[in-house]
């Protein structure tokens, strides 16, 4: 465990979540380009049985049930889930989503060794006190075969980002807050130890994206609103080339779980 950090639980920020991230360009960029890598993925050729861990408010899970899938959500937050949940009834979706509040440490007795095609685990490990063991907590629900989506806080691009914004001082201790943001990710990663974390719970590397490259470094703010489609189709066309796939905010792997 790192020094003075523990597992975050998100109840009673939910609506603040829903506002200041979600619900903003940066939120639809998110969505977008986890979708984009998702859906090309051959096992979603047809109804597919998912768990998605630390899900939160379900984005992803409500978009993949709504094509024909049957996901199962986990979240340690009870408020998230009850937005996702009601949201499913608006979209008719009650019979394809199921909610679990659990932690992630205790989920193994809530699954019971149910194995899953796919597991999605978005922007959860930044905010766990042992993020390494989580890799290996997720493999025990991966099919043989079965595919990890993995989505993570860059600390490479932390850093670039804030050394282009002149918060020099910040960088030089390591990117550590005095009074950190509530929101904000406190504990980004590099992507090297993560790739190494997996590779040593079995996993194969088989893509990787950045998620908001470009976005989150225009000089003009506004124009992450005013020029949207542009800005997210030029998302989409470079975020898995490098140098700009090791400049996204949010790094995205597709992980094979090599059969045993």
């Amino acid at each position: 465990m790192r020094d003075g950090i523990t597992d975050r639980n998100f109840d009673n920020l939910a609506g603040r979540f829903s506002q200041n991230i979600y619900h903003t360009t940066k939120g639809k960029i998110r969505q977008a380009v986890l979708m984009r890598d998702l859906l090309e993925l051959p096992l979603l050729s047809q109804p597919c049985q998912i768990l998605d861990v630390g899900g939160g408010q379900g984005q992803i899970a409500l978009k993949l049930a709504a094509l024909g899938h049957q996901l199962c959500l986990t979240d340690i937050s009870s408020d998230m889930l009850q937005i996702a949940q009601q949201r499913a009834v608006e979209l008719g979706l009650t019979d394809r989503l199921q909610v679990l509040n659990s932690p992630l440490q205790q989920l193994p007795q809530v699954l019971q060794g149910k194995h899953y095609p796919l597991v999605l685990c978005h922007a959860v490990l930044e905010w766990l006190a042992n993020p390494a063991d989580a890799i290996q907590q997720l493999r025990q629900w991966v099919a043989p075969g079965g595919i990890l989506s993995l989505m993570f806080y860059n600390k490479d691009a932390h850093r670039f980002s804030n050394i282009l914004y002149g918060n020099f001082d910040y960088v030089k201790a390591d990117m550590r807050a005095k009074k950190p943001v509530r929101l904000n990710p406190q504990q980004p990663l590099v992507s090297a130890d993560v790739q190494a974390w997996c590779q040593q719970a079995g996993f194969t590397l088989l893509a990787k994206t950045g998620v908001r490259c470009f976005h989150d470094y225009l000089r003009d703010r506004t124009q992450q609103q005013s020029h949207y489609q542009e800005l997210e189709a030029l998302e989409l066309q470079y975020n898995r080339q490098e140098p700009y796939a090791s400049l996204g905010r949010y790094t995205h792997f597709l992980l094979r779980l090599d059969k045993v």
